[in-house]
């Protein structure tokens, strides 16, 4: 007789977007799957994590992290979002934003809640929570401005929500959530009484003149909202995995201790580089790094429209979603495949990122690559004229 493995086995898979970097290796191509940055770590990063080794500081780390690290983190939330944080109470340095998450999940949700989420969605945040036996209800934004209304949320809302998850800039759709739709969403949480998680790892990736809000500094959000980012995207360290949340004191204590419980610590002489560019990197940078993804993302998004694969054009992050429906095929994953054999370019098949069937016309492009790598996807892609 077998022996039975448990109930959430079935639950969890290899994300698509694993399974077209796989894809992509064996073909050759390029990979326009993966949400990896190809921006240089900064050399001060650099520097602070080879000095933090140097110095000893090899061992555990408090379980919400270092104090410079949680200070640097506060510091930052109050220059860029308009946060006021206590970093000796209000931040939990974590695993990632991935991590951050489902400590915030293990924490503060139980098996049977259902939690609000918009799609297209962020495929972690969706299989996180079914791992737990967490429902979401889906609230379907509607293209080409991914808009909703609050009568969507009312009709998502039962006696077992308890939550609403939010990331803004958005992967994968590049939504810029504005104030305006933020306070339909405060609205919404206070009058049920919901706990917002957001995820906010592409704060410094907006295009257009945009503005990040951080939901947590509008009125009422502060004690309700998880806010969740990290260090991944803007220093290009997306295997370092360090992630934070801030939030209310109440719940940062028993995020912090299911951190500790799965997590122990993040890195120590990671925590160390990564604070150190927090100290040390200004308004610059973040400018500097925002600029050049706005430069490829007008880039790649006019030679997919050369291609006949008509993008939404992202407001921030770093990804596109286009109609690949000229593409030979039924469904998404068929078009993807047949898009990578064709031209060697791999893309994520929008099913990856929708409940229903609307994925199936789409597929996601990550253009945060260096330009000569950018360069050659888009070269490759012109063979679909041919």
């Amino acid at each position: 007789m077998p022996l039975k493995v448990s109930r959430r086995r079935p639950l969890v898979a290899q994300s698509e977007i694993r399974n077209m970097t796989l894809e992509c290796a064996r073909a050759g191509g390029v990979n326009l799957a993966q949400g990896v940055c190809d921006l240089p770590v900064p050399p001060v990063v650099m520097d602070g994590v080879n000095e933090a080794m140097a110095d000893g500081h090899n061992i555990y780390t408090r379980f919400d992290g270092l104090s410079r690290l949680r200070r640097a983190v506060a510091a930052k939330q109050r220059r860029y979002a308009g946060m006021d944080v206590d970093p000796e109470g209000q931040v939990v340095v974590s695993a990632g934003a991935t991590g951050a998450f489902y400590a915030a999940c293990l924490a503060l949700l139980d098996e049977g809640d259902e939690v609000v989420v918009f799609e297209p969605y962020y495929g972690y945040h969706i299989v996180t929570m079914a791992s737990l036996g967490i429902k979401p209800v889906f609230v379907t934004l509607e293209p080409p401005a991914w808009e909703f209304v609050a009568s969507d949320l009312e009709n998502a809302v039962t006696d077992k929500t308890r939550a609403l998850i939010l990331n803004t800039p958005s992967n994968p759709a590049g939504k810029v959530f504005s104030r305006a739709e933020l306070s339909v969403i405060a609205d919404f949480a206070e009058a049920h009484d919901l706990f917002v998680f957001t995820d906010e790892i592409y704060e410094h990736f907006v295009f257009d003149g945009r503005e990040h809000v951080a939901p947590a500094i509008l009125p009422g959000m502060a004690r309700r909202t998880i806010t969740i980012s990290g260090l991944s995207k803007v220093f290009a360290i997306t295997g370092w995995r360090l992630g934070y949340a801030v939030c209310d004191p109440e719940w940062a204590l028993p995020i912090g201790h299911f951190n500790d419980l799965v997590y122990v610590c993040a890195p120590a002489p990671l925590q160390i580089g990564a604070a150190r560019g927090l100290e040390e990197l200004g308004a610059d940078y973040y400018r500097s790094v925002s600029d050049d993804h706005q430069r490829k993302r007008d880039l790649f998004c006019a030679a997919l429209r050369d291609v006949g694969l008509v993008p939404h054009v992202p407001e921030g992050a770093y990804y596109t979603l286009a109609d690949v429906t000229s593409l030979p095929g039924a469904t998404a994953k068929e078009r993807a495949l047949y898009l990578l054999e064709k031209t060697g370019v791999a893309c994520v098949p929008g099913s990856a990122f929708y409940s229903g069937p609307v994925g199936e016309t789409l597929a996601r492009f990550c253009f945060a690559k260096e330009m000569d790598v950018l360069e050659d996807a888009m070269n490759r892609l012109r063979r679909l004229d041919k």
